[in-house]
């Protein structure tokens, strides 16, 4: 299959995801939107993964985008979000999204949902980044909570659509890249975790490429 990453950052790549499309013999390409590029045409591709994003790109490529999304969640081709991409795909399939009031950047633990599709463990820890959260669209089901978000992400369409909240894909350096560049707001936050916090146990971000094998076979499984 061939995989067109929509990029919306210079930190949020496809980071783990790209080595496990190439290692399990799967094509991908990116669109830079952050760059100014244009998104592909639907029929250059297999599947689409929206990546992460701190805001949307301008107007003109956002509503392009959204377009591009439309017709893909329309089609039978797999798509996956995580974060920002995420919540482009839940506000697409009738979903509200808006400011979490507290916000999850750093390591926490994910409960598995007893309705969820994922093949994943009933608990693991996941990194989380985002400030944003989003409601469960129609038909969908969810993957499952942490002690501050209620909805993690969800698959719909027979998992043919994937939406994610945890970046299983970032590895140890995308993550000190990412919290140099944009460092956490400042406050006291159960939620919120520091640079070395976050980097101290690198055994971490090897579980959860395990994890991220998991997900990605999952949803890529008889496509």
């Amino acid at each position: 299959m061939h995989i067109y990453f929509l990029q919306h950052s210079p930190l949020f790549g496809p980071a783990r995801m790209a080595d496990w499309l190439a290692g399990m013999g799967h094509s991908h390409n990116h669109c830079r939107l952050d760059e100014g590029e244009l998104p592909p045409p639907l029929a250059n591709c297999d599947a689409l993964i929206l990546l992460d994003a701190f805001s949307p790109p301008d107007a003109t490529l956002f509503k392009r985008e959204r377009k591009l999304l439309d017709r893909a969640l329309r089609s039978n081709k797999p798509v996956m979000g995580i974060g920002f991409g995420a919540g482009l795909i839940a506000e697409a399939l009738g979903s509200i999204v808006s400011p979490a009031v507290q916000p999850e950047l750093g390591w926490q633990p994910l409960t598995l949902a007893d309705e969820s599709p994922f093949d994943l463990p009933e608990t693991f820890e996941a990194l989380l980044w985002h400030q944003d959260i989003f409601g469960l669209p129609d038909g969908s089901l969810p993957l499952g909570s942490t002690p501050a978000g209620p909805v993690q992400g969800f698959a719909w369409d027979l998992g043919r659509v994937v939406a994610l909240q945890c970046h299983l894909e970032l590895t140890a350096r995308d993550s000190a890249a990412l919290h140099d560049h944009a460092p956490p707001p400042a406050g006291e936050s159960p939620y919120v975790q520091n640079r070395d916090e976050i980097l101290r146990d690198p055994k971490r971000f090897d579980r959860q490429a395990a994890l991220l094998d998991r997900v990605m076979t999952q949803w890529l499984e008889d496509r």
